[in-house]
Parts: C-alpha cells; structure tokens; sequence
C-alpha cells in the first residue's frame, strides 16, 4: 500500500526519485526492472500506480465503447496520458513533458501516498491543497462511514 508524503526535487533530465516504501510496491518487467505505470490524475496531480494497480483501474474503467460521451471523453483522456516508465538504476522515474506540464512540475515534487497509488504534485499545489483541506477532515469521517451522519451523529 502507498502511504505517506515526502518531497523530492526534479533533477536536470526531469527524473524524480522514487522512495523505497513507494518502489516496493512496483513490479519488475521481464527483464527484472521495476516498471511505474503514469497517467494523469485529478486536481492537478499525476498518479503513479504499479502494473497491478493499474491493471486494477482497467477494470474499474470500463472500455465499454458505447458507454456514453461522457465514458468516451474519460478513456480518450485517461488513456491519451497512460506512459509505463521505467525506473532507473538510482529509483528515479522519467515524468514525460505533457504530465509535467499538466500537473505544472517544474522544480519540486511532492509524493503522497494513497492507498492504491502514488500521487505527483506540484509542491506548492500540494501545500495548497493540504491547507484549503486540512481544517475540514473531521468533516470527512462521513466518507469513512459510508454516507452517514457527520461527526457520527
């Protein structure tokens, strides 16, 4: 499972580390190098997730072609943006320049881990994100519980 935060730092050839915890939960390709699955995500960040993982968002993103505009526009774009990258021999993965662009990574990244995958941000995005959220996450134990009353009454 990702979890966690920690922030990293772009280097010329646009890599980013990876932290052990996050490549741990990487497979290897066949030729035993661990391979990251990138794509674009929501809010302005990039997910990271293993082949598994994605192999997992695959079936929860049907590829059903008559599915509706709405479906066709989300597999056009999600899949538009779908890049398996390999890690390096230092743990650092390529960001492609359209994912860098998308999520504006230009200079620090920071790495959040959420359950199924790993996020991308924007340093200062993620800080801002983090405090526009922060003061309401007792407001959220709603989604914990399944729909329920807030704050458990």
């Amino acid at each position: 499972m990702f979890s966690g935060d920690s922030i990293h730092t772009l280097d010329p050839k646009n890599r980013v580390f990876v932290p052990k915890r996050f490549q741990d939960e990487l497979g290897r390709d066949a030729e035993g190098v661990q391979v990251a699955v990138l794509t674009r995500g929501f809010e302005g960040c990039l997910f990271l997730f293993s082949e598994e993982g994605y192999a997992k968002v695959l079936q929860r993103l049907t590829t059903q072609p008559f599915g509706g505009a709405q479906l066709r526009t989300m597999q056009r774009l999600f899949f538009a943006n779908v890049h398996e990258t390999p890690l390096d021999s230092s743990g650092r993965v390529l960001l492609p320049e359209k994912l860098r662009k998308y999520a504006a990574i230009d200079k620090e990244v920071v790495m959040v881990g959420v359950a199924d995958r790993a996020e991308l941000w924007n340093r200062a995005s993620w800080e801002k994100f983090e405090s526009e959220n922060d003061d309401h996450f007792d407001d959220l134990d709603v989604v914990l519980v399944g729909g329920g009353p807030p704050n458990g009454g």
